[in-house]
């Protein structure tokens, strides 16, 4: 049996000879026209069967699609959704669904050419137009009804609110009060990563399902604007609920600082949680949905991300085009951190052409953040420089500007490891800092060093940091006329700066040779300020008699004991409203005074008290004690009392002598 292809050929071959011999010759036999006969009636016979076929096939397509039409009809009519009615309902839509589907394609890929046939192929239109409108309401109400609720407060991240930089500017600072004790936000770097469901997990087949049939049909363009519209909704929820508002830049920079302030920590806790886990958790839900139809998933996060996503970015970028004040350096840094902390999950999140745009404004963001940390940092030391004063602080003790600067040194070492990247020059070289110490060192210079044996750029900087304080500082103490307290205020002040260094993560950075050099210099001025007070005091009980004699006149030392009382009297009376808050370096302070003008004191009545025991003398100057045995006994018992009172109003510790010879200077008077 030949094969169709050739049995075709070889009927076509005899058709042929057979009308070219019927062309040729009329005369044809008795048995060629039966012949030809026989073969009209089976010509005819197979064209009338042909008829009959093509009109079952068209009952059929009818009767197929009215089938269809009806089933489709009879469901649009019912307002329940169909997945909510159960498994059946489910199974026998799709099935009509794909019905009308495959009817669509096979009256599209036929040659119509009745009127009858093209309006099969329109109803067929309709009826799988229905069916797609039904199934992007089926595909919206699963999203929305199924949407698994975000919590974000169970989401690890620790925040303080607390924080005594927000209150004002140090360049406005002046001798007004600032708190110690300030903390930052606590930024959990390395958190894992996780996925949570964001729509119920049951219901992600039935999403592949809805999302199949609808490409199947060509109806992409609307399942995509479906998931847009739905899943956009939920992030700009998932936005509201932590408290992020819709602000344009304009309304950025006309915010007050305090409020500012509070939205920044909103903004930094917000970007790690709405990165991870919620994008990561969006991106993973968007790809099961769209699993088997190529980029389609990525197109439809990018689209859905892309809004919420340039809002918190907009507010970045508004923060680094703001105002370089001071006081924002530290909420510029919790930005810049946690900006770059979410970088690569940012960069893994929108990695191809689609998400270029995202991705590249999120790295501009993050660079202008840079400049800004930078700019800011170069400000905040211009303005501990620029800080002027116009009359002397009161008391010589710790200065307001000394309590914020190391307050907020000591906040700036918690971000070491980021100064070390960002206080760099654009071609990448350190940065020289603007006011280089150039005290001079007692010991070896004190050098903070990495791994590397590099100098720390975070040490080199926030060390010239404390130059320019102490250099302020400096200036600050020539408004005092007395020179004792000149050395009183500069040794409060660096014995402060040693301690916050000290007693804080800043040891680690500065170094134990810059501690040990700043000890050093506020005991420097501790024995200045004694000897500034005291020098011309204790000379009155130098031993000053006739060397000839040995003795001295009587007179001479009572006008001595006069003056020496007259001008401890004053000391007294000056000193009592200086201050010395440390209790300790106050200790210290009355030990080594208690050592000098006590001993001093006594070691002089004790070579003179044989004209002191004199009789007339008693008389005359012996009101101070009875005698000189009594007056050395009565220092004993006094000198606990050295620098020992406070003012509890102020809260500091006033430097006085007390009341250790003051009976006896009532005595001479």
């Amino acid at each position: 049996m030949a094969p169709p292809l050739e049995g075709e050929e070889n009927l076509i071959a005899a058709a042929e000879h057979i009308v070219k011999a019927l062309g040729s010759n009329k005369n044809f036999t008795k048995d060629v026209k039966k012949i030809l006969a026989d073969l009209g009636s089976q010509l005819s016979s197979m064209a009338t069967i042909e008829d009959n076929v093509v009109e079952v096939k068209k009952s059929g397509i009818e009767e197929q699609l009215s089938a269809v039409e009806e089933k489709i009809l009879s469901l649009e009519s019912d307002d329940s959704m169909i997945w909510d009615s159960g498994p059946d309902e489910v199974v026998e839509y799709v099935a009509a669904v794909d019905e009308a589907l495959k009817l669509t394609q096979r009256l599209e890929s036929q040659c119509l050419s009745s009127q009858e046939e093209k309006d099969w192929l329109r109803r067929a239109h309709d009826v799988l137009q229905m069916a797609m409108q039904r199934l992007e309401d089926e595909f919206k109400h699963m999203l929305v009804q199924h949407r698994q609720p975000f919590e974000p407060e169970l989401v690890s991240f620790r925040s303080c609110e607390d924080d005594a930089l927000e209150d004002g500017s140090i360049v406005s600072f002046g001798d007004e009060s600032v708190e110690e004790s300030t903390l930052r936000d606590s930024i959990s770097r390395n958190s894992e990563e996780f996925i949570i469901d964001l729509v119920h997990p049951d219901v992600i087949s039935d999403l592949k399902c809805i999302a199949n049939l609808m490409f199947r049909s060509n109806y992409n363009h609307e399942c995509c604007q479906a998931y847009v519209l739905v899943r956009k909704d939920a992030l700009d929820e998932c936005l509201l609920n932590l408290e992020i508002d819709k602000l344009s830049i304009e309304d950025v920079l006309k915010m007050e600082w305090n409020t500012l302030n509070s939205k920044i920590k909103r903004w930094v806790r917000a970007l790690k949680v709405f990165i991870r886990p919620y994008l990561a958790s969006e991106k993973w839900l968007c790809d099961q949905t769209f699993a088997e139809h190529g980029s389609v998933n990525s197109v439809c996060f990018v689209e859905t991300a892309k809004t919420p996503m340039l809002q918190l970015l907009n507010f970045a970028e508004a923060i680094s085009i703001g105002p370089h004040q001071p006081e924002r350096l530290v909420r510029i840094l919790d930005m810049y951190e946690v900006l770059a902390d979410h970088l690569q999950d940012i960069n893994a999140l929108f990695p191809d052409e689609i998400g270029y745009s995202i991705r590249i404004e999120y790295h501009e963001v993050l660079k202008r953040l840079a400049d800004t940390v930078r700019a800011t940092f170069l400000e905040f030391e211009n303005a501990i420089a620029t800080n002027t004063s116009t009359s002397p602080f009161a008391g010589g003790g710790i200065h307001h500007l000394t309590r914020y600067v190391m307050n907020y040194i000591r906040l700036l070492a918690d971000y070491n490891e980021t100064l070390n990247l960002l206080i760099k020059n654009q071609d990448g070289a350190a940065a020289n800092p603007l006011f280089p110490d150039t005290s001079p060192a007692t010991e070896e210079e004190s050098i903070t060093k990495d791994f590397s044996g590099s100098r720390s750029q975070t040490a080199v900087h926030l060390q010239s940091l404390t130059s320019v304080l102490e250099a302020n500082l400096d200036e600050k103490s020539k408004l005092y006329r007395d020179a004792s307290l000149q050395h009183l205020f500069l040794m409060n002040n660096i014995h402060y700066m040693a301690q916050k260094v000290k007693n804080s993560d800043l040891r680690l950075i500065f170094g134990d040779k810059w501690i040990r050099k700043h000890n050093w210099k506020f005991q420097q001025h501790a024995m200045n300020c004694e000897r500034a007070t005291w020098s011309s005091i204790l000379s009155l009980l130098k031993d000053e008699s006739n060397s000839s004699t040995g003795s001295i006149s009587r007179t001479l030392l009572r006008e001595r004991l006069r003056s020496f009382y007259a001008a401890f009297d004053e000391v007294y009376k000056t000193q009592t409203a200086w201050l010395i808050p440390d209790s300790q370096l106050r200790e210290d302070l009355r030990i080594s005074t208690s050592l000098k003008v006590v001993q001093a004191y006594r070691t002089f009545v004790g070579r003179q008290m044989h004209h002191i025991g004199d009789e007339s003398t008693i008389t005359k100057v012996g009101k101070y004690h009875c005698v000189g045995r009594f007056q050395l006994d009565h220092l004993g018992v006094q000198t606990p009392s050295l620098f020992s009172r406070c003012n509890l109003g102020s809260n500091s510790a006033q430097l006085a002598m007390g009341s250790l010879i003051c009976q006896d200077i009532h005595g001479i008077r």
